[in-house]
């Protein structure tokens, strides 16, 4: 049976509660997914004030085992998501059950996730010449070298479910309506994860690959089988290779991908499609049915 999942299906009316933005009042806000401001607004000749819905974007810090690993900014929402999502996609874990999401510690500057992984786990990522801060668009700032940049990609199973054509198309509209964040405030992405029983889940962020890590988390947490991606976004080199790392054999975004993109498509076996805006759609590498 089919299950979508949205972010925050208040977040609009929830935004308009808010007290608007002003000098020293960040603090009180930033915990909230959306913050409303005071602007003015210029129409030909006329001008008048009004208030406006922002995306918040705040750093989140992941910790394991008290050690600092990476700095993202991100959405203030759906943060257990995020944690699980982008320990699994990252390979820090291979499955939900390593890690324990012990503490969410918020500061005037932001919010640190504490988590416990095995030591197993831990020494493999202690090894990893990566402690990176993240910008909202970029999942690689901060990686040391450039080998480190560009990591292997998993080679996916490619006998399985996916997502068809017609699938395609109506996930795509149907996502468009699923985005309560972006709704508001016009500068959130959005992904969504086709799985193997039907499901339909959604999660917004600023950060495109934040958005995937946050669908991935509440996915797996919830035992499920993903096997297909929507992006509202371009196809770039982390959504490509966080779709592959956790098996998904379709990946479909709203614009054009990467030239990077298509070579880890094809190097991981994953069907990607460009410019999926109903009823067009280009397929550039990889089986659709």
């Amino acid at each position: 049976m089919s299950n979508a999942t949205p972010a925050i299906p208040a977040a609009q009316s929830a935004a308009a509660q808010q007290p608007r933005a002003t000098a020293g009042s960040h603090d009180a806000l930033q915990r909230e997914p959306l913050q409303a401001v005071s602007a003015q607004r210029l129409d030909g000749e006329s001008s008048r004030s009004v208030t406006e819905t922002l995306a918040a974007e705040v750093p989140v810090a992941m910790l394991y085992n008290t050690r600092p690993h990476a700095v993202m900014l991100a959405t203030p929402a759906d943060l257990d998501d995020f944690a699980f999502g982008f320990a699994l996609t990252e390979r820090i874990i291979a499955s939900t059950s390593e890690l324990t999401l012990v503490d969410r510690h918020w500061t005037e500057h932001g919010v640190a996730l504490q988590m416990l992984i095995p030591p197993q786990r831990f020494l493999a990522l202690h090894d990893r010449d990566r402690n990176l801060t993240g910008r909202t668009g970029c999942g690689l700032c901060g990686t040391a070298t450039l080998e480190a940049a560009i990591r292997p990609v998993r080679r996916i199973e490619t006998h399985g479910p996916r997502a068809s054509v017609e699938a395609l198309r109506e996930g795509m509209q149907r996502l468009s309506g699923l985005q309560p964040l972006n709704e508001a405030s016009g500068a959130v992405h959005a992904a969504a994860l086709l799985t193997t029983d039907g499901g339909f889940t959604v999660r917004e962020d600023v950060g495109r690959h934040n958005a995937i890590d946050k669908a991935v988390g509440a996915v797996m947490r919830a035992g499920r089988v993903p096997h297909s991606l929507l992006v509202t976004s371009r196809a770039s080199y982390e959504v490509m290779h966080k779709a592959a790392e956790v098996g998904c054999r379709l990946v479909a975004a709203i614009s054009a991908p990467t030239a990077l993109a298509l070579r880890l498509a094809q190097e991981a076996g994953v069907t990607l499609v460009g410019w999926t805006r109903p009823p067009r759609l280009t397929v550039y590498c990889g089986e659709l049915t």
